[in-house]
């Protein structure tokens, strides 16, 4: 397979042929940087430990300085996690929030004419992080051009710069990965690079899904140790018409509404 850029690469840790590694992927997770893709697709990476069915897929390499040992990594938590396939596509950030985010777009379509995951993760259009949101949007826009028997059945826009807590029910996903054991640690800290420069994703991972799995419900014991929260992309697939921004604002919309009437439900006399 080829991709837009000279460096990318498709890695597929078991040593099967590619198209048939590609053929077998179910769950796709499509992050920015090496390490998105342990954060925001950990739930399709416990799925697959048995089929090898999870593929990753890299978008933008995180700096000329750091390429070569960032790839490692990556490579490391893919044999680690026993990933189908790992697409490391080798794009700039920066040209990911421009015109040349094109290619990228055309590096995913190429991927989806081999392969044809029902779920996909990637991120979701409120992140923080503006190259996160680029991919998020060039993601939607690169399946919303295949054909509709070719689209992913479901898309998440999983949390990682900024909770998702907030979300209302219409637009949240709650994805349980109770079941990560050790594991989940362990692919995050094969990022030595990013922890021992002074970023403790490690922890701060950990702690966000356990937070997640209390806090999910006021009123009832825990459903789950771990959750992941995601944003439902789906309809922007099911509705190609859809605008991403006006999507984000229809929810952010219901939790202004939400929060608003539990003020007015519990005020009290002269408020």
């Amino acid at each position: 397979m080829k991709f837009s850029q000279p460096q990318a690469s498709l890695l597929v840790p078991d040593g099967r042929p590619a198209d048939q590694a590609l053929a077998g992927i179910s769950h796709l997770g499509i992050g920015a940087h090496p390490d998105d893709a342990e954060i925001i697709a950990l739930h399709g990476i416990l799925a697959c430990r048995e089929t090898r069915g999870f593929g990753a897929v890299i978008c933008a390499h995180g700096g000329e300085r750091v390429r070569d040992v960032r790839r490692r990594e990556q490579e490391e938590a893919a044999r680690m996690g026993r990933y189908g396939i790992l697409a490391m596509l080798d794009h700039r950030s920066a040209d990911l929030k421009g015109p040349a985010v094109s290619a990228l777009e055309a590096d995913i379509q190429a991927l989806f004419g081999a392969a044809r995951p029902e779920t996909v993760y990637t991120h979701h259009p409120a992140d923080r992080h503006e190259t996160h949101v680029a991919v998020s949007l060039a993601v939607v826009r690169a399946l919303r051009r295949l054909p509709p028997d070719r689209r992913p059945k479901s898309l998440y826009g999983v949390e990682v710069w900024g909770s998702l807590d907030w979300l209302p029910a219409e637009g949240r996903i709650e994805l349980n990965v109770s079941s990560g054991g050790t594991l989940a640690a362990e692919l995050i800290r094969v990022f030595r690079s990013q922890i021992e420069g002074g970023k403790r994703y490690d922890a701060a991972a950990a702690g966000r899904r356990a937070a997640n799995a209390t806090f999910a419900d006021p009123y009832a014991p825990d459903r789950a140790r771990e959750l992941c929260l995601a944003m439902d992309l789906t309809p922007l697939l099911r509705d190609p018409g859809l605008d991403a921004g006006r999507y984000v604002a229809r929810l952010l919309d219901s939790f202004r509404r939400e929060a608003l009437d539990r003020v007015r439900r519990v005020s009290g006399p002269g408020e």
